[in-house]
C-alpha cells in the first residue's frame, strides 16, 4: 500500500516567471506546495474543498483552485500567484480600484477575488454587471456583500477599454 504524502514525486514548473523544481509529497495540495515550500502566501488554505475561491491562483492562464490540485499535477506548467500578478504590475489597476472603492474588509477572499478578476479581464472584453457577477460567483466574500467588487471590476474593464478612468 502506498502513502500519499510520503512518495514523492518530482515536478518542474514555472511560478511567476521563475522555473522551479521539487520534490514533492504525491498527494501534496498545489496551494500547500506555494505556501510551505515557496513562502506564497497570497493564496489562502481555508476551505480546502474548491468552494470559497480563497486559493485561487492561474495554472497555464486559467483561473484554478489550489485546493483541488495537487502539486504534481502542476508538472511542466505555468503558475502565477497574486505575488506575481502584483509584482508584475499586471492587476495594479485592479489593486488601485479595489481600494477605492473599499471592495475589501477583511482581505481574506481579496488575493482570490483579485486573481479572478483578472483572468476575467485578460480578454480585453468589457463584461456587462452580470458576468462580473457569474464570474465572480466561486469566490465568497463574507464582508464586502459584492457590490464594491463589482463595482471595481467593471471600472476596470471600462478603463481597460479606454471607456473611463480607473
Amino acid at each position: 500500500m502506498t502513502d500519499m504524502f510520503r512518495d514523492k514525486v518530482d515536478i518542474e514548473l514555472t511560478v511567476n516567471g521563475e522555473p522551479v523544481e521539487a520534490r514533492v509529497p504525491a498527494g501534496q495540495h498545489l496551494v500547500d506546495f506555494l505556501r510551505a515550500e515557496l513562502g506564497l502566501t497570497g493564496a489562502h488554505a481555508s476551505c480546502e474543498h474548491g468552494v470559497c475561491g480563497a486559493c485561487t491562483i492561474r495554472v497555464d492562464g486559467a483561473a484554478v483552485r489550489g485546493c483541488l490540485m495537487l502539486a504534481a499535477q502542476a508538472d511542466g506548467a505555468e503558475v502565477w500567484t497574486l505575488e506575481g500578478l502584483s509584482d508584475s504590475a499586471a492587476i495594479a489597476d485592479l489593486q488601485d480600484a479595489f481600494v477605492a472603492r473599499n471592495a475589501l474588509q477583511c482581505g481574506f477572499c481579496t488575493p482570490g477575488m483579485l486573481v479572478a478578476a483578472e483572468e476575467l479581464l485578460s480578454g480585453g472584453s468589457v463584461p456587462s454587471r452580470a458576468e462580473i457577477r457569474e464570474h465572480m460567483s466561486g469566490n465568497y466574500c463574507r464582508c464586502t456583500g459584492y457590490e464594491a467588487i463589482v463595482d471595481a471590476v467593471e471600472e476596470v474593464a471600462q478603463a481597460r477599454a479606454g471607456k473611463g478612468a480607473a
